[in-house]
């Protein structure tokens, strides 16, 4: 993925109101389930920083992350990056109030340029991920 890549967009509506999926994105009891079952800890805070490995077929890709925008109930943005391989991207989770159901837009936006020889940095897998973490993993976990 490079700067010069559109960003990633994901698109969901949950039958639930704005402050459970707010809850599902930013508790660490919650994102556990959803999302990454090792996050150490979590907070929606401006500059709460954590990191965590996860296995891939290929190498281990230990995530960092850094809070650098909270709106409660509406957006939160991650930087995020992996330690000891080029890249970084800004990942932002908005949520939108549409008739007591909750519509999330997760866009990804590549600020440093990754590695595209890693199968996982091309955007097609990014994409597949988001959709995978947003459409379905959510999605069950809030169904």
């Amino acid at each position: 993925m490079k700067t010069s890549d559109p960003p990633i967009f994901v698109e969901q509506v949950f039958n639930r109101p704005i402050d459970e999926v707010w809850e599902a994105i930013t508790k660490p009891n919650q994102m556990k389930i959803w999302f990454f079952e090792n996050i150490p800890d979590f907070k929606a805070k401006v500059g709460f920083k954590t990191r965590f490995n996860v296995q891939a077929p290929s190498r281990d890709f230990m995530h960092c992350w850094e809070i650098i925008e909270v709106i409660p109930n509406h957006k939160i943005v991650y930087k995020w990056s992996y330690e000891g391989l080029a890249g970084d991207s800004l990942v932002i989770f908005e949520l939108v109030e549409i008739q007591n159901k909750t519509k999330l837009i997760l866009t990804t936006k590549i600020i440093d340029d990754f590695d595209d020889s890693i199968p996982e940095f091309q955007p097609e897998s990014c994409q597949n991920g988001w959709n995978y973490f947003i459409k379905e993993r959510l999605a069950n976990y809030l169904s």
